[in-house]
């Protein structure tokens, strides 16, 4: 059963993912959001990526995670190349926060070039030290690069999960909206980002961002090491 949908609308494609559970991120739906991703680099000017109603996603795939240390290192290997993929696609990408965004999956949050979230009784942020588990050198990066200084701290080292209305000021988000005009809020600022000249973005997003892909890049072996599954 497939993970995503796609949907092309005026040349901006709407990527929707719904498993129809928690929208983890196991290889099927990295795989499928990667394809839908290749798709639009293909046809389309931006991108836009959602979640099923209240459940954006809630991270990497705990299933494929506790399969053992090998399982667990292979998971996240993946996973940074997925999440580095889109922090640095040269189209705009816009996501749009449809609910629970936890751990990976507010991860995902952060590579949006904006992010719009829809207000509700959700939950944002990092849970790993919660847990048990050491905040990875990507969700540093991502978290140093896209959060506001101040949280910054908090969102990592404590485990400051938040709602919408405090995810927006600490930096997971740029603006909240209704869940009913989710979509269209993200539409509205993908035909913005549009409008842009195309190579001047691409060229200044690379720029912008080549530094922390190419640190997490050079730390990722070493990172996993200290990758100890949850049990």
């Amino acid at each position: 059963m497939p993970h995503v949908s796609y949907e092309l609308r005026e040349k901006i494609a709407v990527v929707t993912m719904d498993d129809g559970k928690a929208n983890a991120l196991g290889f099927a739906m990295m795989d499928e959001v990667d394809a839908a991703v290749a798709r639009a680099r293909g046809e389309a000017s931006a991108v836009v990526l959602t979640g099923r109603k209240g459940r954006f996603s809630a991270g990497f795939d705990l299933s494929e995670m506790m399969a053992g240390p090998d399982k667990a290192r292979a998971v996240v290997s993946r996973g940074a190349d997925f999440l580095l993929g889109l922090y640095a696609l040269p189209m705009p990408l816009v996501i749009a926060c449809s609910g629970h965004a936890v751990a990976g999956g507010a991860l995902l949050v952060l590579t949006g070039d904006f992010r719009v979230a829809a207000r509700g009784a959700f939950r944002i942020g990092l849970n790993e030290v919660q847990i048990g588990l050491p905040v990875p050198v990507l969700a540093m990066e991502l978290a140093r690069d896209r959060l506001s200084p101040a949280h910054l701290t908090a969102a990592t080292l404590f485990a400051d999960v938040v709602d919408p209305e405090r995810a927006l000021p600490a930096g997971w988000v740029d603006e909240l909206s209704s869940a009913e005009g989710l979509l269209d809020a993200a539409l509205v600022h993908a035909r913005r980002l549009t409008a842009l000249p195309r190579d001047a973005y691409a060229k200044t997003k690379a720029s912008l961002r080549q530094r922390t892909v190419r640190y997490v890049r050079e730390t990722l072996a070493e990172d996993l090491k200290r990758l100890t599954p949850p049990g």
